[in-house]
């Protein structure tokens, strides 16, 4: 009875806020969304294919929100321009119609067959989707995701192999999926998940965080000794985390945008 009416009498935790503030930068004038978080515990700054991100601590004022913005004005406008740029984010695949497919650090022109199954093939001119006729944005999303997948187990498959003899035990299993922070994740079981955004990386990369994800089966830390597993087996493991730090928000973000689909105007 005690702990039912402490619940009712528990205050009610303070619910996320969400406006707007305009910020003029160089050559326009932009918006950008923010967000007064109970949970936040430092002013944050971010970038996405939605748009520029300010989020607050429920404590912070107005005020030191706006100085924020301006002290960071010139890292807003570098990260708004490298996703309107000429990186790897590319425009939705539009169903049937002109674009690219993002794979491997790489963007491929895509050209369209009808057929009885779904299915893409990539070849040395760039990728080839085929569709049936009736065919919509649904069975692309899905073929989408099943081409990532296989295209990831592949490489997986290639690369494995040469990392096993000096495991004490093999992964209990590989599940890939969209994850938004993080690029992959070792379970207590030995269950690993994998980022489906790292098949967009360079494959350098991808390999990096493999085998990152393989010595957590020796040291469930980020302790020195778990750095020296990673450096004895992945020298140059520093370039391509920092690659990833790069590039990983435009990767992550490039996924989303290809899984949904959009119909041509």
């Amino acid at each position: 009875m005690a702990n039912l009416f402490r619940r009712l009498i528990a205050p009610v935790a303070p619910a996320i806020q969400r406006d707007t503030v305009r910020l003029r930068l160089d050559d326009a004038e932009i918006e950008v969304l923010r967000v007064r978080d109970p949970r936040a515990r430092r002013l944050k700054l971010s970038v996405d294919e939605r748009g520029a991100r300010l989020t607050m601590p429920l404590r912070a004022s107005l005020v030191s929100g706006e100085r924020f913005l301006q002290a960071n004005r010139q890292w807003l406008q570098q990260q708004l321009a490298r996703f309107d740029g000429d990186g790897l984010m590319a425009p939705p695949l539009a169903l049937r119609g002109t674009g690219v497919l993002p794979l491997r650090g790489a963007l491929l022109p895509v050209r369209w067959q009808e057929g009885r199954f779904t299915r893409i093939e990539v070849d040395a001119e760039g990728a080839c989707i085929q569709l049936p006729a009736r065919a919509g944005d649904a069975s692309l999303r899905r073929v989408l995701r099943e081409f990532y997948e296989a295209q990831m187990r592949a490489d997986v498959g290639r690369w494995l192999p040469a990392y096993l003899p000096g495991l004490s035990r093999a992964p209990a299993r590989l599940r890939l999926k969209v994850m938004s922070s993080q690029w992959g994740s070792l379970a207590p079981d030995g269950s690993m998940a994998l980022d489906l955004a790292l098949v967009l990386a360079r494959p350098s990369a991808f390999e990096y965080v493999l085998v990152h994800e393989l010595c957590h089966l020796l040291q469930a830390n980020h302790s020195p000794a778990f750095w020296a597993e990673v450096e004895a087996r992945f020298p140059h493991w520093r370039q391509e985390r920092d690659y990833l730090r790069e590039e990983g928000r435009m990767l992550k973000a490039t996924l989303r945008q290809m899984l949904q689909v959009q119909a041509p105007a």
